[in-house]
């Protein structure tokens, strides 16, 4: 049960990690600077694209929402039962 408390935790931070990280990297500095853009230039042209650039970043919002709903779900769970079940032993 803990291990597989921790698991899930660990799962969803990284999709939440790596969902951030894929939102932000294609518009920011790094991405212009690429190893593949200089190396290959027939590349550079697609990598700048902005439409590659949003579906990387439509990718990164999938997987971070993935994080969340996981982190969601790990919470539920957490949570101790509704109080509205009528109770079995009962004195009257």
């Amino acid at each position: 049960m803990i291990i597989s408390f921790f698991t899930r935790i660990l799962f969803a931070v990284y999709f939440l990690e790596a969902g951030l990280i894929l939102i932000v990297a294609p518009w920011s500095g790094f991405w212009d600077r690429n190893f593949f853009a200089s190396s290959l230039p027939i590349l550079a042209p697609v990598l700048a694209n902005p439409y590659l650039r949003g579906g990387v970043s439509g990718v990164g919002a999938i997987t971070a929402l993935a994080g969340l709903a996981e982190i969601g779900g790990v919470l539920a769970a957490r949570r101790p039962p509704a109080e509205n079940t009528p109770e079995r032993n009962v004195r009257v």
